[in-house]
């Protein structure tokens, strides 16, 4: 590895390090911004829903640790990495990460989340900032305890993405070839700041409709979890995800649709970019078709 490689490397991990002091998990990325370790389970003949589970790295997100030794040995195994990543939604800091483009076609995210704001009634407080080599932004702030927001790309507002639960922010300090995310100054010391509810409001998945009350349907089935209904929605390609969503919600209505399992699904269903109205449509047909059956 050449010398210019392997200082990148070593202040990549440096920034990571730092990071995982501060409480925030991380895991190494690639030049890419993707996860610099492959999946231990690639070549094999079914789908893993392995989510570490295995013991190895290379699961993305699911590798984001805080603990010192582990982000050195997951650097050590990703020499190429360039920088890192930070995984939300994850405790003590519940990371909602707002990232703002600003495009060379016009989309402006920070004049859409002002514009967000002043529709919605809220202001984004002063909170850690960090500018992407592209000109946007990532706004860093903190969730509630027990409040799932998913992930979604422009679904507020073009230029608005938000990174929550299952998803990661690009940290200060890495390296792209596009140049390198850096902390804006004046908000270095800074902690995430508080959510606005204002703007949580527009972040958090709708409510589900709750099943019909019928004599015959009773508790789910033993050892029914719903986790493989979430993972059909989750890999549903572009063209099918409102008719996976709908079989994934017949499934669950038909097992006595746990509250817990129809905000996962709800959840998925956003994070794969069906908008709020079609998912409570969609979950609305699956319950009054069940409640026929």
């Amino acid at each position: 590895m050449a010398a210019s490689a392997r200082q990148t490397a070593a202040l990549a991990l440096a920034h990571a390090l730092t990071a995982a002091e501060r409480g925030l998990p991380v895991i190494p990325l690639s030049r890419t911004k993707l996860p610099a370790l492959r999946s231990p389970h690639r070549g094999e003949h079914r789908a893993v829903p392995c989510r570490g589970e295995c013991g190895r790295p290379g699961h993305g997100v699911h590798d984001a640790t805080t603990d010192p030794a582990a982000v050195r040995a997951l650097f050590a195994a990703a020499p190429w990495a360039t920088g890192y990543g930070i995984a939300c939604g994850r405790p003590p800091h519940r990371l909602i990460g707002v990232d703002l483009d600003v495009r060379e076609d016009g989309t402006d995210g920070v004049a859409a989340l002002d514009a967000l704001a002043r529709e919605h009634g809220f202001t984004v407080p002063p909170t850690v900032t960090v500018l992407t080599p592209g000109g946007g932004r990532h706004l860093w702030l903190a969730g509630p305890p027990g409040t799932v927001v998913p992930n979604s790309a422009g679904r507020l507002a073009p230029g608005v993405d938000v990174r929550g639960a299952g998803g990661y922010l690009v940290g200060p300090g890495s390296t792209t070839p596009r140049g390198t995310y850096r902390l804006a100054p004046a908000t270095a010391d800074l902690p995430p700041a508080p959510c606005p509810p204002g703007l949580l409001a527009l972040l958090v998945p709708p409510d589900p409709p709750e099943p019909p009350d019928r004599p015959d349907r009773g508790r789910p089935p033993e050892g029914f979890s719903g986790e493989g209904l979430v993972h059909f929605v989750l890999a549903s390609p572009r063209g099918q995800r409102n008719t996976r969503l709908f079989w994934a919600a017949c499934r669950a209505y038909e097992n006595g649709a746990p509250a817990d399992l129809l905000t996962a699904l709800t959840t998925a269903a956003l994070t794969t970019g069906l908008e709020e109205p079609e998912i409570r449509a969609t979950l609305a047909s699956a319950c009054a078709i069940t409640a026929r059956v």
